[in-house]
């Protein structure tokens, strides 16, 4: 899978963000401009020691991004969606995009993708989730409907096994 951020501006969400991608296999691909620099000290401490495993993708703006993925199969993710993340179907090497925490990916945007806008459902009371937070829940919805291909099947005890189940001794 493929995640895009449209102009983060917090570096700890996207450490957090790329440490996500690590997990999964995933591709990051950020769009500046951005509100950190690469180098920056918090975005590494967020992604641990998995940062410079990353594999990371960086863009001059969407036209850029568009330029160098034609092509792409584009899922935006936005509070203003007509349909939630759970309603479309999500393919292998796809990409999901986000916005920047103050504003999300910009209406100029939206317009031209509204059939690939989705949402995730949150009380009214709120304008949104943690962008960190967001990124894993419609990430990991994607990876169930492509059955977690390529992950871990199971957890394993680190000194003990489990009763049952493959490691069972």
């Amino acid at each position: 899978m493929n995640i895009v951020l449209h102009e983060p501006e917090i570096p700890s969400n996207t450490g957090n963000i790329g440490r996500t991608c690590m997990a999964t296999g995933s591709v990051l691909h950020l769009i500046r401009p951005l509100g950190f620099s690469l180098d920056d000290r918090s975005l590494k401490r967020a992604g641990l020691d998995y940062w410079h495993d990353l594999d990371v993708r960086v863009y001059d703006g969407f036209e850029d991004f568009l330029r160098k993925n034609p092509g792409a199969k584009i899922y935006m993710a936005t509070t203003k969606a007509h349909r939630t993340y759970d309603e479309v179907s999500y393919g292998p090497g796809d990409y999901i995009m986000f916005g920047k925490e103050t504003a999300g990916i910009p209406e100029e945007i939206l317009v031209d993708y509204e059939d690939a806008c989705v949402r995730i459902p949150m009380n009214g009371s709120i304008r949104s989730l943690n962008l960190s937070n967001a990124v894993a829940i419609v990430l990991y919805e994607a990876l169930r409907q492509q059955h977690f291909r390529g992950m871990q099947a199971y957890g394993a005890l680190h000194r003990l096994s489990w009763k049952t189940g493959p490691d069972a001794g």
